[in-house]
């Protein structure tokens, strides 16, 4: 278990990989929220700035207006929002872990708001079933047949809250749907809506009463994103708004409009897709996450889906900075996110006090970076 935030910072390293790649960098805003650095603790996604030519891209700035939207009604969570608009321009899913109280559920029904996508939201319990998340067969008394009635998972945005808290079964019932975004019952698939995410929520100091994700489920969520509790001058603003009337169910009293939506989206991902990979980079990532699998307090290493995740992610990542290719900074970024729940500790190092985001950084400080 870690304790730590997300590492997101900008890219401020001129990287050269070909002519396609020779592009002088601007320093997007001040991404560093609280001083991090490039292997720190927090991540910030850029204000505005970074790389311009020509014009501002519309979906990028529509998309940079999403997280002002979400600022309306959740504070001092800017990283966790930039982390979860990369997993939907990835076509991935998130993990959210923090204690309670720090505004997941927030943080979600307030991006689906600004984006204009629909969200559901399960409550995972010991007692939940398949069908109640997927859907079942119904009988119909006026037809005299069985239909089938859609779960909550026929959504854009599904909001599992507490997810380990379900039984494997239960939590097994999501596998098709995060891989194949699609449901099948009785023999039929049926498609889920796109776009499809899943954004689940876990309590990192609570294990009684808890069924722990299997490996093969925590390796189809593309980040896992920690929430930490608020500074204190952030906590202060959180008690002034409530004390000046805010209600967390009524988002459109604090303002929060739709700035996006799914066509913006697409165009987001289309332009995601065409941002530039040197061979350099490519090979960086290779050498980051096969360090993974021969480090001593490992025991399970990332595999090569854990690698096209960093890909993506750090795509993302450097579209949103406004850049059209990716450096070593962008993957050094997204490594913790993107990698954290894709290792395991061996006991030896759990019972030494050893966390994964401090071996994942030794392991980012030794891997040589390209030049």
């Amino acid at each position: 278990m870690s304790n730590q935030p997300n590492n997101y910072t900008d890219s401020t390293n001129q990287y050269s990989g070909g002519a396609a790649h020779q592009v002088n960098q601007a320093h997007a805003g001040d991404p560093h929220v609280h001083g991090a650095e490039v292997n720190g603790t927090q991540l910030n996604g850029p204000q505005q700035g970074g790389h311009r030519s020509g014009t501002e891209d519309p979906a990028r700035q529509s998309l940079l207006n999403v997280r002002n939207e979400v600022g309306k009604a959740v504070v001092g969570q800017d990283p966790t929002v930039t982390g979860v608009l990369i997993a939907l321009l990835c076509g991935g899913h998130v993990l959210l872990e923090g204690v309670p109280g720090v505004a997941k559920t927030l943080l979600v029904r307030a991006l689906s708001t600004a984006l204009s996508l629909e969200t559901k939201r399960v409550q995972f319990t010991p007692d939940l079933m398949p069908g109640d998340v997927t859907g079942s067969l119904v009988y119909d008394s006026h037809s005299s047949e069985f239909t089938f009635r859609e779960g909550p998972v026929f959504t854009n945005i599904l909001l599992a809250d507490e997810i380990n808290r379900t039984p494997p079964k239960t939590q097994a019932s999501l596998l098709e749907a995060m891989e194949e975004r699609q449901v099948s019952v009785d023999g039929v698939s049926r498609p889920l809506p796109a776009p499809f995410i899943v954004a689940a929520t876990q309590n990192p100091v609570e294990y009684e009463g808890t069924y722990p994700l299997p490996e093969a489920q925590l390796d189809r969520f593309l980040l896992k994103l920690t929430m930490p509790l608020p500074g204190r001058a952030e906590e202060i603003e959180v008690i002034r708004r409530h004390a000046g009337g805010f209600d967390p169910r009524d988002l459109a009293a604090a303002g929060v409009r739709a700035v996006a939506g799914a066509v913006e989206l697409s165009n987001a991902r289309a332009a995601v897709a065409q941002v530039a990979v040197a061979p350099e980079i490519l090979a960086y990532i290779v050498d980051v996450v096969r360090a993974t699998r021969s480090a001593p307090s490992f025991q399970l290493g990332v595999s090569p889906r854990g690698a096209t995740a960093l890909l993506n992610t750090s795509k993302a990542w450097a579209w949103l900075s406004g850049r059209p290719f990716v450096t070593p900074d962008d993957v050094k970024a997204l490594s913790l996110p993107c990698l954290r729940h894709r290792v395991g500790l061996r006991p030896e190092a759990q019972m030494d006090g050893i966390h994964v985001d401090d071996v994942l950084g030794s392991i980012l400080a030794s891997v040589p970076v390209p030049r």
